[in-house]
Parts: C-alpha cells; sequence; structure tokens
C-alpha cells in the first residue's frame, strides 16, 4: 500500500481546462476529484450521489431553484442527492470535489459537458 501526499497548488498548475474533475484520490467507494471552474456549468441533479464541494482559490456560487450559495476559499458546501443545481465561478475558482465514484459531472444530463467515468483523468 502507497500511502500519497498530494499538494494542491501544484496539483491545480498541472492542468488548464475548466470543468473537467481530475482524480486525485479515492477514500473508500468515493473520489477525491479536483477542478477548476469559470463560467456557469449546468442545471443538473444526481438521482443517488452527494457531492461535496470544496473552494480552495477563488469564489464559487451555487445556484439552487430555491436561492443561491456563495462559497469562498475555505469553505465548502455538501449538494444532497435528487437537488438540482448548478456551478457558476465568475472568476476562475479551484475546487475540491468529493463524491461517490459513480458520479457523472452532468449528473442526469447528457452533453458537450459530460466527461464519462471511464475517461476521467487521474494526476
Amino acid at each position: 500500500m502507497t500511502i500519497r501526499k498530494v499538494n494542491l497548488k501544484e496539483t491545480f498548475g498541472r492542468f488548464q481546462d475548466h470543468w473537467k474533475p481530475k482524480v486525485v484520490g479515492e477514500v473508500n467507494d468515493s473520489l477525491v476529484k479536483l477542478v477548476k471552474f469559470t463560467g456557469e456549468f449546468v442545471w443538473h441533479h444526481h438521482d443517488t450521489e452527494d457531492e461535496l464541494f470544496l473552494v480552495v482559490t477563488g469564489r464559487m456560487r451555487m445556484q439552487l431553484r430555491d436561492g443561491d450559495i456563495v462559497v469562498h476559499p475555505g469553505e465548502f458546501i455538501i449538494v444532497p442527492h435528487g437537488v438540482e443545481h448548478k456551478p457558476v465561478a465568475e472568476e476562475e475558482t479551484e475546487v475540491l470535489l468529493f463524491e461517490p465514484n459513480s458520479t457523472l459531472n452532468t449528473g442526469n444530463v447528457r452533453n458537450e459537458r459530460t466527461v464519462p467515468l471511464p475517461q476521467l483523468e487521474r494526476l
């Protein structure tokens, strides 16, 4: 068994693309992913998976049908399964995601931003 240390600043520096999560670790049946946001994503939900969004740098606004939540560096939110949501970032924002390994980035929506699970890049 290998124990790996991940430096968030260095690892975020290894990629530039937006809205394409990178797997940096696994905990039981969940994945730790890093992703950069800029602009708006798509409205979607996940039928069975909860998602944790931890903002590392920048600022994210999570749009929800009943109001928005602004998340600053060092803060996180958990979006329960079944809740429709849309991440928005006015500036480039670096986010750590913690979610079950079955979680598709666009949930119930399939479009050009969907990253199929087998194609998730591992850093």
